[in-house]
């Protein structure tokens, strides 16, 4: 049987309704009176469990006796009961469901207030789009650099519209006293324009060399502030403030420009001696199994160019594929006497970024 008390019964939520009850308020919802025998046969309760289940049910409301000598007993909507029985859950229910809407409106707000925060004008990313945008805000920041600038320009070449700028920007930087130091590709060697604009700089201070490998284009003024090529928008960029991801930029800058030599022309230099060292480069990046498009990017050269030269050192190992091409290299020891460095070590290459922003 149900929960049951002396008095008057308050029906909860966490009552249960027994199968006799069930059993004899079904019979009386069909019938309308008492009749403990014929109840018993027809429902298989006990007629002592009868009376004590219609007791019960009187007491929760659940069914209503006639007046005094009447034996007829009428059921209740058990809707209404079940309302009265619920009445105090819902209202608690209600209550947490305010409380919980509260405390989300506040949290909204916090929320609204965080991304404020970060399409602000000093959050630690921001991505600028077109090529106008990009220059002003290197030209701003150049203009605020205290002491430092480093840079990463991948590519042989450089347009001469923005090697025009960046010798403006770059002189006003230097005659302030600041360091200027920039990493090229070695093929920006045959470049005149480049050549020209780095015997210019090197006079006014700038300190240039160069590396057959480079990252993408990174320019970090005073070890605070970066701007990366933006791999989704070829002529826009995006800024770094945050200063750990600076740090690591800059560190990354350093151990390349350790690793890099002072920039001179090819001619200088001996062309024999250039290309030789091209080539062991490319030997190298083929042995690690990337790409023509890997090595292009890589080494800052065209893909046309770049097969040009795969091509011709297949020619002269005198080999039709990749694989005779690492058998005659191995067999040969060509490349026994290179230093072991991260070059060559078969590790993912950085993604490197495009070749016309920033300047």
């Amino acid at each position: 049987m149900g929960t049951q008390t002396d008095g008057d019964d308050v029906l909860t939520v966490e009552d249960t309704l027994s199968a006799e009850v069930v059993a004899v308020y079904r019979w009386l919802a069909l019938h309308g009176q008492l009749d403990p025998v014929r109840m018993a046969e027809e429902t298989g309760v006990g007629e002592r469990a009868v009376h004590g289940a219609v007791d019960y049910l009187v007491r929760v409301g659940l069914v209503q006796r006639g007046e005094e000598g009447d034996d007829r007993l009428w059921a209740v909507d058990p809707h209404l009961v079940a309302s009265v029985a619920t009445a105090p859950v819902e209202r608690a229910i209600a209550e947490q469901q305010t409380r919980l809407r509260v405390f989300r409106d506040q949290f909204a707000r916090l929320a609204s207030d965080y991304e404020e925060g970060r399409n602000g004008t000093f959050r630690d990313v921001e991505a600028i789009p077109g090529l106008t945008q990009v220059r002003a805000a290197l030209n701003r920041a150049a203009e605020q650099c205290r002491e430092d600038m480093v840079t990463v320009q991948p590519g042989g070449t450089r347009p001469p519209e923005v090697l025009q700028d960046a010798l403006l920007r770059d002189s006003q930087l230097l005659a302030r006293g600041v360091r200027m130091r920039t990493l090229y590709h070695h093929t920006a060697r045959f470049n005149s324009p480049s050549q020209a604009y780095v015997a210019t700089m090197s006079a006014l201070g700038g300190e240039y060399r160069t590396a057959h490998q480079l990252v993408g284009r990174v320019i970090i003024f005073d070890r605070e502030l970066a701007f990366m090529a933006n791999r989704n928008d070829r002529l826009g960029a995006v800024v770094v403030r945050e200063p750990s991801v600076v740090h690591f930029l800059y560190e990354l800058f350093e151990q390349m420009w350790s690793q890099a030599q002072p920039f001179s022309d090819a001619a200088t230099d001996g062309l024999e001696a250039v290309a030789k060292d091209l080539d062991r480069t490319i030997l190298r990046l083929l042995a690690a199994g990337l790409k023509d498009e890997t090595i292009a990017r890589r080494l800052g050269m065209s893909l046309r160019t770049t097969r040009k030269h795969i091509a011709d050192i297949m020619q002269v190992l005198g080999v039709q594929s990749r694989f005779q091409a690492g058998v005659a290299v191995s067999a040969r020891g060509l490349l026994d006497d290179d230093d072991v460095d991260a070059d060559a070590d078969g590790s993912p290459e950085p993604e490197a970024g495009p070749t016309t922003a920033p300047a």
